[in-house]
């Protein structure tokens, strides 16, 4: 049989990530979207949301491979709805220990190179974090307004619930901050979303 090197293993695993569909919908509501789809968009999405950050001079390669490879976990761990509060309990111990496994699939230096950059972004410390995690909790926001609140009305998310998990948004960019409260807004006005 071929053999193959740890890099390539490792592509063909994180292929796995094609297979993993999470709650949000693509927005012609023809299916939902899955985890490999998502993180292609967030790429996209950071690279032309990057003057709305509220930070200057980031490492904007840092911060695409970061959009790429945030959601690699998920091969393991699974999506976890956002605003499922029972799962989000498990949710970080799941994806660090498929972290460990995934990443385990590269030689020593590139597997501690991407594991900490899933690390940092996890963690929200630098600018590049704090930015990336901003657009991808945006994404599903603007998704979900888009798609006349379909997911968050079969999921019972109110307001409150939107605003409070996403407040994180708003140490990345204040823009975009702004357009969520904006959204949130015109949601509950609309009845995309409980008002409270």
């Amino acid at each position: 049989m071929l053999q193959f090197i740890s890099e390539i293993d490792f592509i063909i695993e994180i292929d796995k990530l094609k297979s993993v569909f999470r709650k949000s919908l693509v927005l012609d509501q023809s299916k939902n979207e899955n985890s490999a789809e998502h993180s292609w968009h967030l790429a996209v999405a950071v690279t032309v949301l990057e003057p709305y950050a509220n930070f200057k001079n980031m490492d904007m390669l840092k911060v695409t491979r970061m959009a790429l490879i945030h959601d690699i976990v998920e091969i393991d761990a699974g999506d976890t709805y956002a605003y499922d509060d029972e799962a989000n309990k498990l949710k970080h111990e799941k994806e660090v220990c498929a972290a460990d496994r995934i990443y385990g699939l590269l030689q020593n230096d590139r597997q501690n190179e991407l594991k900490n950059l899933w690390y940092e972004f996890e963690k929200r410390e630098s600018p590049e974090a704090k930015f990336v995690d901003a657009v991808d909790r945006f994404i599903p926001i603007m998704i979900n307004y888009l798609t006349q609140g379909k997911q968050w009305k079969a999921f019972g998310v109110t307001a409150t619930k939107v605003l409070t998990r996403n407040n994180p948004i708003n140490d990345g960019s204040t823009y975009l901050w702004k357009i969520v409260n904006e959204i949130v807004k015109e949601s509950v006005e609309k009845g995309y979303l409980i008002g409270s």
